[in-house]
């Protein structure tokens, strides 16, 4: 048994996120989460709702609450969403706990005292209408590097540059929309990431098994143009944690707060610490999963996140970790996506353009979603969802190929031999075969899911669902036990072992169809299958089983032709 710590990038708070957002980090760790927990690891899976800087305290003004009021409502929103779509966290933190001010502060005195911040005076732009100083990502403005029309102030999501307000062509507020923009000085802390860069690239290039959408992106950063930049982690805002070395005051720094960029990768961390709060733990309990010198020696660590994501946790977040000189444990292996796409565009929160998370659930339940967002994660390359390809992949895979499995199964025993696992017959070479082929497709899939390749392991998957339904088209159990009782009630047996099988096997993709069939088949037994020989034989003859209600209905045409319509504008 291994130890795994397992966080997924931290969702910002200002309101419910798309399905892009969530198969680009939280769903893709939850399933590895689930599958580890299933193959009897020990795991610790954090996540947390990233709550301060900017966009939390407008979407606050524009709801009319005060800034902390509305996180805390925003966190029990999306915490609760977050159930809804079985996200397994062992805790979901907030970035604005106690725990996250102390050790951001701690972090900060830290690096101050290796010599990694220098104070800056620098110019930024004041907004007159907006009667603020307007943080990079509200300055939006042409990228002067691809054209892109909607550039950010600190990076061009189209391309990625990263960039300085004073580098976009034709600055605007993206308050307001205002351009009576001044350029005023104020002063703030930088991080010297250039100090750290060699230690950074030695770092980067250990870590041979990446995806290449990770390292790529980190050495763009680290080499293009001027190389690896220093940082701004302070701001001129209300709303943050305020800016300490540890526990003094920071001459120069009153009334600032912390970047928000700053804190947040910080409360992967911290969140540790609030679920040793939250489940009457010790310091011990979470320093174990973190600090080196604490037990976090044998702990292996991976991040899920979007590609947008990485240079953040690929060279700011490490900057820190390994600047300010303490123990603490760097992550082993960082799985990042790219963009899923919504029919022909972009989805996006800021617009409101395609399904959110809430309704996706108003739809339909989980696991449809789930299937369909892991089995078309965007690893390799951008992906699109399109109503008529979510349609027909869960009429074909799970309504179809699953679903009618354990229907046809059950009912068809339930007619010829009761409801309980019949006892003749001897297995034959057709039976080999089959146990031949799926021993064949579990190493598969596993390999698949070890290595964290989603789609491949959704393929895989499906794979095992097939070859039981081949299974039961060769040998045609209903003809044969017009002629073979004995024999049918063999094939039914293995079959019927098969949906507890699927059940296991399947629960970390569509956990609630798995936790309904094992029910069904009356087991609780859900522990993964050494072999596939015990596993088709695990319910004896004489168990007793339910025949499930239906596990996936189909999606009609015009349910389809409704929500296509109901989405294609924007959320308001």
């Amino acid at each position: 048994m291994a130890r795994h710590l397992i966080t997924s990038a931290i969702p910002y708070i200002n309101g419910i996120k798309h399905l892009g957002n969530l198969v680009g980090s939280q769903l893709p760790a939850d399933l590895y989460a689930r599958y580890l927990r299933a193959r009897g690891h020990e795991v610790m899976f954090l996540c947390a709702t990233d709550e301060h800087g900017t966009p939390a305290e407008l979407a606050a003004a524009k709801a009319g609450k005060p800034v902390a009021e509305y996180c805390a409502e925003m966190h029990a929103v999306q915490s609760e969403i977050a159930q809804g779509f079985r996200l397994s966290f062992d805790h979901f933190g907030r970035s604005s706990s106690p725990q996250n001010h102390r050790l951001t502060q701690h972090l900060a005195g830290r690096l101050a005292e290796a010599g990694l911040i220098r104070e800056v005076s620098e110019k930024q732009m004041y907004s007159h209408a907006d009667k603020r100083f307007l943080p990079d990502r509200y300055i939006e403005g042409t990228c002067p590097n691809c054209g892109y029309d909607k550039a950010r102030g600190d990076q061009c999501e189209n391309c990625t540059k990263q960039l300085d307000p004073t580098d976009l062509i034709d600055p605007r507020s993206a308050i307001s929309g205002s351009t009576d923009l001044e350029v005023r000085e104020t002063k703030h802390l930088y991080l010297r990431q250039s100090d750290m860069r060699g230690k950074l690239q030695d770092w980067i290039d250990s870590k041979t098994d990446w995806p290449v959408l990770t390292t790529s992106i980190a050495k763009k950063w680290l080499n293009d143009g001027d190389g690896l930049q220093d940082r701004g982690i302070t701001r001129d805002l209300d709303w943050g944690i305020p800016v300490r070395k540890g526990d003094q005051d920071w001459p120069g720094m009153e009334g600032k707060v912390f970047y928000v960029w700053f804190d947040a990768p910080i409360e992967y961390i911290a969140c540790a610490g609030e679920w040793a709060e939250a489940n009457g733990k010790t310091d011990a309990d979470w320093e174990r999963w973190w600090r080196t010198e604490k037990g976090a020696g044998d702990v292996r660590y991976t991040q899920f996140m979007g590609k947008d994501n990485v240079p953040f946790h690929t060279l700011s977040f490490p900057a820190t970790i390994l600047g300010s000189g303490e123990d603490w444990k760097l992550v082993d292996y960082i799985k990042s996506f790219n963009y899923l796409n919504y029919d022909g565009g972009q989805f996006s929160t800021s617009q409101g353009r395609g399904v959110f998370m809430d309704q996706a659930l108003e739809i339909l339940p989980a696991d449809y979603w789930r299937w369909w967002l892991l089995s078309h994660a965007p690893e390799s390359s951008d992906s699109e969802f399109t109503w008529e390809n979510f349609q027909s992949s869960v009429n074909k895979d799970l309504a179809d190929v699953l679903g009618n499995f354990a229907s046809r199964v059950t009912k068809f025993c339930r007619s010829k031999f009761n409801e309980e696992v019949p006892a003749a017959g001897t297995p034959g070479a057709r039976e080999d075969q089959l146990i031949a082929d799926l021993e064949k497709g579990l190493r598969e899939y596993e390999a698949h899911m070890d290595a964290i390749e989603v789609r491949k392991s959704a393929a895989a998957l499906r794979a095992l669902w097939v070859l039981g339904n081949e299974y039961l088209q060769d040998v045609a159990p209903w003809t044969t036990f017009k002629a073979d009782t004995d024999t049918a009630a063999m094939q039914i047996r293995i079959a019927l072992n098969l949906i507890r099988f699927y059940a296991v096997l399947s629960s970390p993709f569509i956990p609630d169809a798995s936790a309904q069939l094992l029910t069904a088949m009356h087991s609780e037994d859900a522990d993964w299958p050494s072999d596939v020989a015990s596993a088709i034989t695990a319910l004896p003859a004489g168990h007793a089983f339910t025949v499930p209600d239906v596990t996936f209905r189909k999606i009609s045409d015009d349910e389809r032709a409704d929500w296509q319509s109901r989405f294609a504008g924007v959320r308001t």
